[in-house]
């Protein structure tokens, strides 16, 4: 890859940046039902904990050709749009969830990334046919 074009494909990524809003209302949840059901309190704050995990570590990138999922440095997935055949963010007053349908298979990730940008990069490189 020459220079030139590896500050092409740079400039083209878009990485989204996280949103914490999902991990702290579950978290804050969880600590407001501590006191009524303290079983239903733990399970919605490891679920809370887990997906704050998930929000720090879990990145998403769209090129002009895929959407990739990061850990940290290592590229876990690479879902290329030409495979995707409909997408959808669910409950648009608070966006919670991001779905996708591939040629194969359907996916469903809660929004731990900026709905704002994540919509933006999903009309931009994958627009509803």
């Amino acid at each position: 890859m020459t220079p030139s074009t590896q500050a092409t494909d740079v400039s083209s990524t878009v990485e989204l940046p996280p949103s914490y809003n999902i991990p702290i209302i579950l978290l804050l949840g969880a600590f407001g039902l501590v006191f009524v059901q303290p079983i239903v309190a733990g399970v919605v704050g490891l679920l809370g904990l887990f997906l704050m995990l998930q929000t720090g570590l879990i990145r998403l990138q769209f090129t002009d050709t895929d959407m990739d999922v990061y850990r940290g440095q290592t590229l876990i997935r690479r879902f290329p749009y030409r495979e995707w055949e409909n997408w959808r963010i669910f409950w648009h007053p608070v966006p919670i969830l991001f779905y996708f349908k591939e040629v194969n298979s359907i996916h469903f990730l809660p929004i731990l990334f900026n709905p704002g940008t994540l919509k933006a990069c999903l009309e931009k490189y994958c627009p509803r046919k």
